[in-house]
Formats: C-alpha cells, sequence, structure tokens
C-alpha cells in the first residue's frame, strides 16, 4: 500500500463505529472503543539466514516514516509513547486495556496523535525473530497506559 493507502484506511477507521464486542476480520480487528488495521508488512523470515532482515526492516522503517510524516502534515507533532514492561503485563500487573494490551505484546513504542475525541496511533510490530515486520494502525478513546 502506498502512504496515500494508508491515509485513507485510517480515515475510515477514524469514521467508523466501534462494535460493542470484540471482532476480527482478516488484517482488521475491533472492539470496544478501538480499531486496530494491519496496513503492510514484509515476508516472515523462517527461512532466512539473516540476509534479509536487514533490508525488510529499512523497507518498513521507510513506510512508516512516511507515514509518520504525512500524519504529522495533518496533524502536527506526534507523542512518542513507550511501551515499558507494565504495558506487557505480568503476574503482578494490572490488566491492560486494549488495544493496548495486543499493541504491547509485540512493539516497544508508538507513536500518537490526538485527533478530535480518539488516539490515532501507528507503530511496527514484530513477534518471534522469525516472524515478519507489520505497519499497523489504530484508533482508540483509551488513554495509553
Amino acid at each position: 500500500m502506498t502512504t496515500a493507502e494508508h491515509l485513507d484506511l485510517i480515515d475510515r477507521l477514524r469514521a467508523q463505529v466501534f462494535p460493542d464486542r470484540p471482532v476480527r476480520l482478516g488484517r482488521h480487528a475491533s472492539g470496544p472503543g478501538h480499531h486496530l488495521a494491519l496496513l503492510g508488512g514484509t515476508a516472515d523470515f523462517w527461512e532466512d539466514d539473516g540476509s534479509r532482515r536487514a533490508e525488510a526492516a529499512d523497507q518498513i522503517g521507510a513506510e512508516y516514516a512516511a507515514l509518520v510524516l504525512a500524519l504529522t502534515g495533518r496533524w502536527g507533532p506526534p507523542q512518542i509513547f513507550t511501551l515499558s514492561s507494565p504495558a506487557r503485563g505480568g503476574p503482578d500487573e494490572e490488566e491492560i486495556p486494549e488495544p493496548w494490551q495486543e499493541i504491547g505484546n509485540s512493539t516497544d513504542h508508538v507513536h500518537l496523535w490526538w485527533v478530535e475525541d480518539r488516539w490515532l496511533v501507528v507503530c511496527v510490530v514484530r513477534g518471534a525473530e522469525e516472524d515478519p515486520y507489520l505497519l499497523m494502525a489504530g484508533v482508540t478513546v483509551t488513554d495509553p497506559p
């Protein structure tokens, strides 16, 4: 997807009504007070000797930077929010609300904008070392933890 297509999808997310219960449809997940969408990603690295990872990280990093720049042009400088260990939860930690629980399980920071009455969040997530890099966007009324 291009940056213009990312912006179009983000605008559609911002306009959608939040569902009463969690719903997952393909590349999108929604629930009470939030929507998350996969904007793009790289291939996985299960059969990679490590040579493709740096190139893939550069590619997704460039997409992420272009999206952050476009959103900054619309809504001003973002807040960069670090998701430290409490955002990832633990046996003694309080429960983290969605979408922050899902986001915090796969990334250590996000770019945030407060737009009208909702948070707009963009980030790159990645699970295990063999997993792809994924460019994500979300809209939520839930404040970051």
